[in-house]
């Protein structure tokens, strides 16, 4: 057992040096530039300045949420219907899903901005048929809508990974016992999955939160937390602010990982009420 013990360990330690060098470490400078100013004196002025950030932070909370939430409500039923068929079916799907996700991101993101810009494709196709032009590029729904496309099988592959596993007889049990299908989704179908919608709205709303690149091609001059970094880091070269900006953010998202994370463990014993 001993060997064996040595043996992981030494199989581990490639794995805890990449997190020590690639995680813990960048994690410690982000905090050494969060409180100390350009000449390395320890300072809480970074952090004071964020009072002047808190509506781009409420903004960016703002956009995640709701394309959080309308992500999950289009791919929670996809998933469930997805995960109810055939395996052939299943499997084209699954293929039509990640289809997207073989294109870079910048990719997918400026191939959008030319279909809503004004001269784009639905807007020459509302000019044919005699209709004005719509303003679609530089609103807040044009920012949710590329959150929204780019995430989504973030959400349908962790919900459709746990729903594909419920057992078909635990549903025909209940069937026998009298469940409706409202019975059955409330009492087995959403507490069953809820550990990959937990994952799927983690894996939306964190990327959502602190993106910058589709803010910047859809949302014009509409700024996010991820655009307010980019900002300090890249033009003014302020990488305290911008270290205080990203350490805040880091505190967020963890803190909403947690709660999810409680969420999902309280919801685990509803099962079968």
């Amino acid at each position: 057992m001993k060997k064996q013990s040595f043996l992981q360990r030494l199989l581990g330690a490639p794995y805890v040096l990449w997190a020590a060098i690639f995680i813990v470490v960048p994690l410690l400078i982000v905090v050494y530039y969060s409180f100390t100013d350009s000449a390395g004196n320890f300072t809480l002025e970074n952090i004071k300045s964020l009072v002047d950030y808190k509506e781009i932070f409420w903004i960016s909370i703002e956009y995640s949420l709701i394309a959080t939430v309308i992500t999950l409500i289009i791919a929670y039923p996809f998933a469930y219907i997805m995960s109810r068929k055939r395996e052939s079916s299943q499997r084209i799907m699954m293929m039509l899903v990640m289809l997207p996700m073989w294109m870079n991101l910048l990719i997918r993101t400026y191939s959008w901005m030319n279909i809503l810009e004004k001269n784009g494709i639905i807007n020459n196709l509302l000019a044919g048929i005699g209709l004005e032009p719509l303003k679609m590029i530089g609103t807040p729904g044009a920012v949710i809508f590329g959150m929204i496309y780019n995430y989504l099988p973030y959400m349908i592959l962790p919900i459709y990974s746990v729903m594909v596993k419920i057992d078909k007889s635990v549903l025909e049990a209940a069937e026998d016992l009298g469940s409706n299908s409202l019975s059955k989704l409330r009492r087995i179908i959403i507490p069953m999955s809820m550990p990959g919608v937990v994952s799927g709205i983690t894996m939306v709303f964190v990327p959502s939160v602190s993106t910058f690149y589709i803010s910047q091609k859809l949302g014009g001059k509409i700024m996010l937390v991820g655009d307010a970094i980019e900002k300090q880091i890249q033009s003014l070269y302020n990488y305290n602010l911008g270290a205080a900006l990203s350490l805040v953010l880091m505190v967020m998202i963890l803190l909403s990982m947690a709660l999810m994370k409680k969420f999902a463990g309280e919801g685990d014993g509803n099962l079968y009420v």
